[in-house]
């Protein structure tokens, strides 16, 4: 019988009015009471549709400021990992000023990774061997094969810098703008054109355009530890700047009103590539005193905009050897 206290294994506990009686202690009552409706799929922590809502989230808190900055980007202006064998074989071989070489832990030794840490000993680089799990942190997307190259941020120069140093050499002033120029091997290739022909640095926007980067760097060949680069708030007023101390601003477009052919490059010069796309940009155009066409044979309507400025480069050290 219920509640008899003599049957077997009921124990009684004293200063109560019947004792304690075996049971489940209202566990199973309590078990049987409704709980509700069932959530939906978005507020089940574990559930595919509760993890895609977060995601979604966050993606859409981010692109308004706020949140974490989306993984693959860099902070302007700020440190950058070259990844994977052959990239930081060829930025140690251009000589780009590296602060350190990650080494994963266990990297297999071929060729291309004895070369990086030859060079980058020879160049008093720090090497620095990390479990492959930080180095996956620090590439944020895992394509490294092991090995990874920091690159600092490039230190520009003002554009007034590049006027002023033509005249300390003595030297009528050589100079290339880049106007809507997005690739960093544009960039590159043009730094390198310049150094080659004697030219006395780059200005590019500060806004909308290619970057210093240690692509930039591996394709002008070394060329950028050489030849200053400047970053203009404005690009028109920097060339508005530049044609008040006597610098004829020329812009490099395929419909333009003057031929190389024509084009007396021994005056102080400053060249204005714009994009292969969109040209020259409309105030851009507005102040070039010329517009400058190249001559070409066939049917090629245009250049890419680094060989352009190549072969005006070119010409115009022509003249002035002459």
């Amino acid at each position: 019988m219920a509640g008899n206290s003599q049957r077997r294994g009921a124990i009684r506990k004293g200063g109560t009015k019947k004792g304690q009686v075996v049971g489940s202690g209202g566990q199973r009552r309590r078990g049987l009471e409704p709980r509700g409706a069932t959530p939906k799929a978005e507020d089940r922590p574990y559930h595919a549709a509760a993890r895609r809502s977060r995601a979604a989230a966050k993606a859409t808190d981010t692109s308004r400021g706020g949140g974490r900055r989306p993984a693959g980007r860099k902070p302007e202006d700020g440190p950058e990992m070259v990844l994977g064998r052959n990239p930081v074989v060829e930025c140690l071989r251009a000589e780009v000023p590296a602060t350190a070489l990650y080494v994963a832990v266990g990297a297999e030794a071929d060729e291309r990774l004895k070369e990086a840490v030859q060079r980058a000993a020879d160049m008093g680089i720090s090497i620095l061997e990390v479990s492959r799990a930080e180095l996956d942190r620090l590439s944020t997307n895992g394509m490294h094969q092991g090995v990874g190259l920091q690159v600092p941020p490039y230190r520009y120069v003002h554009p007034d810098d590049l006027i002023t140093r033509a005249k300390e050499l003595h030297e009528r002033p050589l100079l290339v703008a880049l106007d809507n120029i997005s690739d960093p091997r544009n960039l590159g290739a043009v730094i390198r054109s310049v150094a080659a022909f004697g030219g006395h640095g780059v200005v590019i926007p500060q806004r909308r355009s290619a970057s210093v980067t240690a692509v930039a760097w591996r394709t002008s060949a070394g060329a950028a530890a050489r030849l200053p680069v400047a970053r203009a708030t404005n690009l028109t007023r920097t060339l508005k700047d530049w044609q008040a101390q006597g610098v004829r601003v020329v812009g490099l477009d395929a419909g333009g009103d003057t031929t190389l052919d024509e084009f007396d490059g021994t005056d102080p010069v400053v060249v204005v590539v714009g994009s292969e796309g969109k040209g020259l940009s409309r105030l851009v155009r507005e102040t070039c005193d010329a517009v400058l066409s190249i001559p070409m044979a066939g049917d090629v309507e245009s250049l890419n905009a680094s060989v352009a400025a190549g072969v005006v480069l070119a010409d115009i050290a022509r003249q002035r050897r002459a």
